[in-house]
């Protein structure tokens, strides 16, 4: 098979040397004020990340309104179920509610039992009921708790139905989200949003454990005017950062400066072995050290294992994992999470080598189609959305991955490229297909899902790469490796590289990535799966490893590269991580 490559383009960053120079005047590294300066770091607080430049609760809509309702709930001993999500966010947002508004309802007076049984949850199974507070749902809620008030964490934006059926019933809802809203609210007591109409709260990328968070904040501080402790007893609300940094990073959502300063503190409380005994027991199954805890360990390790919960079977478990405080309980249930991420690597996997055949025509064509459709009938629905993605990087084209759902209806999740906006190609698509062929659909730029009548799948094949040629521009269909230069070879030491890692790094704030020309001295397998080089640069030599490639380099070539130390050599020795080949 005809390999299709997609040369990447290179971009480089520059930064402001004013800018620089004021961060320097600062006190901060010339490395690192240079990458700040070119990622639009401009003031101290940005690049420090203290706890009390965090932006102001109540900027936030609806925020007073929604503390209010929730210090009324909690001293009138009301019985308040938290509904939470499927993926990552929602699973820390839901232990986040749960755990904070225990932790209010006790400082209130309430014992133990008190507090698990007026603060409890409920989290959709993906297969049975879909995403978010469905009348379903609801009406589930309803029977397994008879709930006074429910708490959406990471959903209830778009629940419209599901809130007029929790009014019908007469039980309030309060819903917390940060997903864009559809043209009509639903008729909640409040909603927390930052991303409703009329509500000026800079950060509009905050997750959805974020907003939780927040909400917890206000509420504290409500209970706090009501004389219901004071500022030296009330419950420190902050030793729930650690979750807020998982559900923050794992949700990929962009690190604006306020989302830096949770992530950097929630890595601290890990760091320090303050985290919950779940966190610490995933970190020890994933075989991480949290005492070296970074945001990729939590993007990488510890997020798939709690997804996979919620892709195979019922988050449930994984929330469970994050709320216990019984240290042998956490080891059991993130071993529980671990086998289950095995299991869904080996689907996964599995799925990979099916999707091959289906885009054989694609990678050996030399003018390949402008997005992707995969479909089998035996695929499992809830790792398509992994799928896709392991395509689109592949390919580096917008990819829809199908499972077949029920009565002859295909599942579908799909990833883009920066400048294809999924959701409007599938729009498009949804109006030149015949009406009904599909019946729903969804999402955002990056990422989307749908539902598609079985017998379009051919139609909708041609007309998504259609829709995307129509939608976007060419360029965005070639892959742009944006890099912040070179750097001198003395720089490429361990200590530069623990500079690094004092930052917090990913999304809308890309990890340090550099490009320079090396020789290539040696090169070596591992596993038969992965490659070792010695590179040599400046008359210094270094050793490089290249993940998930066998080919070798040319005697000279220029790579893009992350460098960080080598803990198997220790000392000061670093390893070089190739990431482009240019």
């Amino acid at each position: 098979m005809t390999q299709h490559t997609n040369t990447p383009q290179l971009k480089v960053r520059t930064a402001q040397p004013h800018l620089e120079a004021r961060l320097q005047q600062q006190g901060l590294h010339p490395l690192l004020a240079r990458l700040m300066a070119a990622r639009g770091a401009v003031k101290p607080e940005e690049v420090q990340t203290r706890l009390q430049d965090l932006l102001n609760p109540l900027d936030m809509k609806g925020m007073a309104e929604a503390a209010e309702i929730l210090a009324d709930a909690l001293e009138a001993g009301a019985r308040i179920v938290v509904i939470g999500d499927y993926d990552c966010d929602g699973a820390t947002a839901t232990a986040v509610a749960v755990r904070g508004l225990r932790m209010l309802l006790a400082a209130l007076g309430a014992d133990e039992a008190a507090c698990r049984y007026h603060i409890d949850f409920l989290v959709p199974n993906r297969f049975d009921y879909g995403y978010g507070l469905s009348p379903q749902i609801v009406r589930l809620a309803a029977e397994q708790f008879e709930p006074d008030l429910l708490v959406t964490v990471d959903n209830g934006i778009a629940s419209v139905d599901g809130v007029r059926e929790a009014n019908d019933l007469g039980i309030g809802v309060l819903v917390t989200d940060h997903h864009l809203p559809g043209d009509t609210l639903p008729e909640a007591l409040a909603i927390v949003n930052p991303n409703q109409p009329g509500c000026g709260f800079e950060s509009k990328s905050i997750a959805g454990v974020g907003v939780m968070f927040y909400t917890l904040l206000a509420t504290r501080a409500v209970l706090r005017d009501r004389g219901a402790f004071d500022a030296q007893s009330q419950p420190k609300i902050d030793q729930l950062l650690d979750l807020v940094a998982l559900g923050t990073v794992a949700d990929v959502v962009k690190l604006d400066a306020n989302n830096r300063r949770l992530v950097a503190h929630g890595l601290k409380r890990i760091r320090q072995a303050q985290a919950q005994p779940g966190l610490l027991a995933l970190f020890n199954e994933a075989g991480r050290d949290h005492r070296k805890a970074v945001a990729t360990d939590l993007g990488f390790s510890i997020g798939p294992r709690l997804n996979a919960a919620g892709r195979l079977s019922d988050m449930t478990i994984g929330i469970r994992t994050l709320i216990t405080d019984d240290a042998a309980e956490a080891s059991q249930l993130a071993a529980q999470l671990g086998q289950m991420n095995e299991e869904r690597k080996r689907i996964e996997e599995s799925m990979k080598r099916d999707a091959l055949a289906d885009i054989e025509a694609f990678v050996s064509s030399d003018n390949p189609a402008a997005g992707v459709v995969v479909a089998h009938d035996s695929w499992h629905q809830g790792v398509i959305g992994i799928l896709a993605s392991r395509i689109k990087e592949k390919l580096y084209r917008p990819t829809i991955a199908l499972a077949p759902g029920d009565a002859g209806q295909w599942k579908g999740s799909g990833r883009s490229v920066p400048g294809v906006h999924l959701r409007d190609v599938l729009d498009l698509v949804s109006k030149r297909l015949p009406e009904g062929a599909m019946p729903k659909f969804g999402g955002h730029a990056m990422a989307a899902g749908l539902t598609l009548d079985g017998q379009y799948l051919e139609q909708f094949k041609l007309a998504f790469a259609q829709a995307v040629l129509d939608l976007s521009d060419p360029s965005a269909l070639t892959q742009t490796v944006e890099t912040d230069g070179s750097i001198p070879a003395d720089y490429i030491v361990g200590q530069a590289a623990d500079l690094l890692e004092t930052q917090v790094w990913g999304q809308g704030f890309p990890p340090p990535l550099f490009h320079d020309e090396f020789e290539v001295l040696e090169h070596r397998l591992l596993k038969n799966a992965h490659s070792k080089f010695t590179l040599r640069r400046d008359g210094k030599t270094f050793t490089a490893l290249r993940w998930r490639s066998v080919e070798p380099l040319p005697h000279k070539v220029r790579i893009a590269y992350r460098f960080e130390r080598d803990t198997f050599q220790g000392g000061e020795a670093v390893q070089l991580i190739v990431e482009h080949v240019l």
